[in-house]
């Protein structure tokens, strides 16, 4: 069998969109001076951020002023959290957030935050109920995720807005201080709406590199009632929450990703394709092993994402041979301290460990095709068929 390159790691990252790429060429060379310079060159530079941050919040549905730059969706949501809370307050999240939550929590948690950590069901989901339950009188922040990034699962942020919109209504007639709404929203950009009033969030993180953009650029939306301190010091940009010289370049890039999906009818053409070939592999994995298991629910999930659970097989010698036939996935297990670690988010929705490591996540994207489907769906029949006869 012919080797065939196929990318199947979009969660992780996605390549940059040549139209994306070329938006981005003239702000190396010919308009590269700094947004904040008053000269000429300087101010070419600030037309094209102000025009990218009405492109974006135009997307998002916000005033421009909403807009922050950022390096990336790590930084904004340690800017949403670390901005916002203070010791002694209470924050609610669940226990399927990306790292860059999970661990912010557990370093402001050492400073006398409260945490309050809920759990999700079999299928990756997070109740409303359950999170609007958990706030107490000195909650200030909700934070969950929009899509998770390893099972695709799309949690219910429309229905949590709905519901604090009337827990808010009841606190201001107790003179009680307004609980703030954060969502990544990172792994959901591609793919769900994003005007922030229908989702009811006061901040929204989001990535570059997630939406065939450039790495090393990201976005932190602000509702203007939200008390956000700056993390870093040492520049009055991004109004005073975010200093450092602007990303031209990279924010131009991230205007022209969103500009892409903005485009509706390509855009839904394309998603609709993404999941057709998603689909193609789950019914092809299913006849080459009935009894896998997919992770996450099969309904409220993202097109591109399909999580995998193989019994008695190595997610990490699948990722390998996989990767020696020209196909990238990546696997449900994290190694730590020289030895496998199941997937704290596998470990949430209830799999056994021996299940989680042998866990792969396959996430396709606008670059994908039915050739690459058919290429990976026979490699992995040999892959499986060699392991099972070691």
């Amino acid at each position: 069998m012919r080797k065939l390159h196929c990318y199947f790691d979009y969660a992780a990252t996605t390549p940059v969109d040549p139209k994306v790429v070329k938006a981005m060429q003239p702000y190396f060379f010919d308009i590269f001076g700094n947004p904040a310079s008053v000269h000429s060159y300087g101010q070419a530079a600030l037309r094209a951020v102000d025009t990218a941050r009405q492109v974006i919040a135009d997307f998002l549905g916000c005033p421009p002023l909403a807009v922050i730059f950022t390096a990336g969706a790590t930084e904004s949501n340690n800017l949403a959290l670390q901005g916002l809370l203070a010791p002694g307050q209470h924050l609610i999240t669940t226990t399927i957030e990306h790292p860059s939550v999970l661990e912010v929590c557990q370093a402001l948690e050492k400073t006398g935050l409260e945490v309050s950590y809920i759990g999700v069901d079999a299928e990756g989901l997070v109740k409303s109920a359950d999170i609007l339950a958990a706030i107490k009188k000195n909650t200030a922040l909700i934070s969950v995720m929009y899509v998770n990034n390893e099972i695709g699962t799309i949690e219910p942020i429309t229905e949590i807005g709905a519901g604090l919109k009337v827990i808010n209504q009841q606190r201001r007639q107790n003179n009680l201080a307004p609980v703030y709404f954060h969502t990544d929203a990172v792994q959901a950009a591609f793919y769900c709406n994003l005007k922030v009033n229908d989702l009811g969030v006061d901040l929204l993180s989001l990535s570059g590199h997630k939406i065939y953009g450039p790495k090393g650029i990201g976005v932190l939306y602000r509702r203007q009632a939200v008390p956000l301190r700056p993390v870093l010091r040492g520049g009055p940009q991004e109004f005073g929450l975010r200093p450092g010289s602007l990303n031209t370049a990279a924010i131009v890039g991230l205007a022209q990703a969103v500009r892409l999906i903005a485009d509706q009818v390509k855009h839904d053409q394309t998603v609709k394709r993404i999941q057709g070939l998603r689909d193609e592999i789950k019914s092809g994995v299913k006849k080459i092993l009935p009894a896998v298991k997919v992770n996450g629910t099969v309904e409220r999930r993202v097109a591109g994402n399909l999580s995998l659970s193989f019994s008695q097989a190595d997610a990490e010698a699948l990722l390998i041979q996989l990767d020696q036939a020209g196909i990238a996935v990546s696997v449900g297990s994290a190694c730590s301290a020289g030895s496998l670690a199941p997937s704290p988010v596998l470990g949430a929705i209830g799999l056994k460990p021996d299940l989680a490591r042998g866990t792969i996540r396959i996430s396709l994207g606008k670059f994908n095709n039915y050739r690459q489907v058919q290429y990976f769906l026979k490699t992995l029949a040999l892959v499986l068929k060699n392991q099972t006869n070691r």
